[in-house]
């Protein structure tokens, strides 16, 4: 009688769909952070917009760092929540005890945060279309938001990683987050200040480069060091 077969153990692309829809199951069940994350983000956008008088060339030389702003602090609602369910219920060490591959969760978490991100832009950008009186949906705008994701998750995970066992978590990771984000934040902001302006491909490539390279960057050495920075 032959024995059966066992299934062989997922490969590393397969241990990040397997995380990937785990963390969303969870998210998109719970809730807890993408409905508050918008409600953060257009409360945001709603005060800044009563709060100074944005007309004319003001406004076209504000709003991308309105939006930026309001985008990077509701980011923190999230990359405040990638491990503390683990940490609170101790199976973050089990996970790390596991075959899984520390890099494919580490890259599971971002590709988690940056799908957070993004449902947070499907709300807050036709809001600040509206409020702002821009002309938001271009492919230049969608790219730079993109690779403005990716580079907040890349940086924000690993950190938020390192901050998860620590009392005051909450405010260790805006202090440690909000310098390494200073290259994005100008990048992204100027990407969009020009995407909004219409301006040249050419002028708007430059930025766009440097978020792209930001980001593999990151997500390189995060990756590979994600092991360490978890570890007790």
């Amino acid at each position: 009688m032959s024995r059966p077969q066992q299934a062989s153990p997922p490969g590393y692309l397969g241990q990040i769909r397997i995380l990937l829809a785990k963390e969303l199951t969870v998210e998109f069940r719970s809730r807890e952070t993408a409905i508050p994350m918008a409600v953060f983000a257009a409360a945001a956008l709603i005060a800044f917009q009563f709060s100074f008088d944005l007309r004319g060339g003001t406004l076209n030389l504000v709003a991308p760092g309105v939006l930026w702003v309001a985008i990077i602090f509701a980011s923190l609602l999230a990359l405040g929540r990638s491990f503390s369910r683990e940490v609170e219920r101790g199976s973050l060490d089990g996970l790390l005890a596991s075959p899984i591959d520390p890099g494919a969760l580490y890259l599971a978490k971002v590709s988690a945060n940056v799908i957070l991100l993004v449902v947070l832009e499907a709300v807050i950008i036709p809001l600040a279309a509206i409020l702002f009186n821009l002309q938001l949906f271009q492919p230049t705008l969608l790219l730079t938001l993109l690779l403005g994701n990716i580079g907040i998750a890349s940086v924000g995970t690993i950190l938020s990683a390192i901050s998860a066992r620590a009392r005051a978590r909450e405010a260790l990771l805006p202090i440690m987050l909000l310098p390494l984000l200073v290259p994005v934040i100008i990048a992204v902001v100027r990407a969009t200040a020009l995407a909004i302006d219409n301006g040249p491909w050419g002028d708007i490539q430059p930025w766009l480069a440097i978020l792209a390279a930001y980001d593999l960057v990151f997500l390189f050495v995060s990756s590979l060091l994600f092991y360490v920075t978890v570890e007790k």
